[in-house]
């Protein structure tokens, strides 16, 4: 029906802070002609029973651990199901990986010597990650929990602290575990908000944060733009 097709320009946005936005993720998605739906969890905002009506969805990150025992963690954890049965394509963003990894029966935790992330880290494809796209060096990290590699998932890009940085799962499902998303504005924000994180061990100061993005965040912007293509391409019209 042209109806329907026209309803999956829209891709499903699960932000987890009221004060968050889909970033350059979303302005990306928007250049290409898709809508947005975005929908807040821990807000009181349902997720919908199917995404029929959807392209897609993104499940972005957020200050909370996917192994929180919070109401909403639970129900956004096993509705990833939803994409998964109906084989449309999800894109799991720091948390929403982690999310992801859970619902798969993968493991969420920290670094066994308490190591962080924060800050410019590289990265490394893998054979099968270079096979889908080129890489940046370097990306841009802030968490404090790693991920395991689901069963059936496939690496695409590895780094030293934390080995399991981006992954595909079947056809349609993928996680990363940095953030491609930041606009220099929600960085400098990130950089302000989250300066008591700058003493853990692991992580950079703060002027290395924005100091980075002018030498790395160009090609990060590039990679973000061929990955969104290759996971959503474009948006069905009637």
């Amino acid at each position: 029906m042209p109806g329907r097709e026209a309803q999956r320009s829209k891709v499903l946005v699960v932000l987890h802070q009221e004060s968050s936005s889909a970033g350059r993720v979303g302005h990306v998605l928007l250049e290409s002609g898709f809508d947005l739906d975005i929908r807040r969890p821990p807000l009181g905002d349902h997720l919908p029973d199917t995404l029929e009506d959807h392209a897609g969805a993104v499940v972005f990150g957020g200050p909370m651990s996917a192994n929180d025992d919070e109401d909403f963690v639970r129900r956004e954890t096993d509705w990833l199901k939803v994409p998964l049965a109906e084989d449309r394509p999800l894109l799991g963003i720091c948390l929403g990986a982690q999310m992801l990894v859970n619902h798969l029966g993968g493991k969420v935790e920290g670094h066994e010597k308490g190591l962080v992330e924060i800050g410019w880290y590289p990265i490394r494809p893998t054979e099968e990650g270079k096979a889908l796209m080129r890489w940046p060096e370097m990306v841009y990290q802030f968490h404090r929990e790693g991920f395991s590699l689901p069963k059936d998932a496939t690496l695409l890009a590895s780094a030293e602290t934390y080995p399991n940085q981006a992954f595909r799962y079947g056809k349609n499902a993928w996680g990363i575990q940095f953030h491609a998303e930041l606009t220099q504005m929600m960085m400098q924000r990130w950089v302000v908000h989250g300066a008591h994180r700058f003493e853990l061990p692991g992580a950079q100061p703060g002027r290395d944060h924005l100091g980075g993005r002018l030498i790395w965040d160009m090609h990060l912007k590039r990679w973000l733009h061929e990955f969104l293509e290759t996971i959503f391409g474009q948006p069905a019209r009637g």
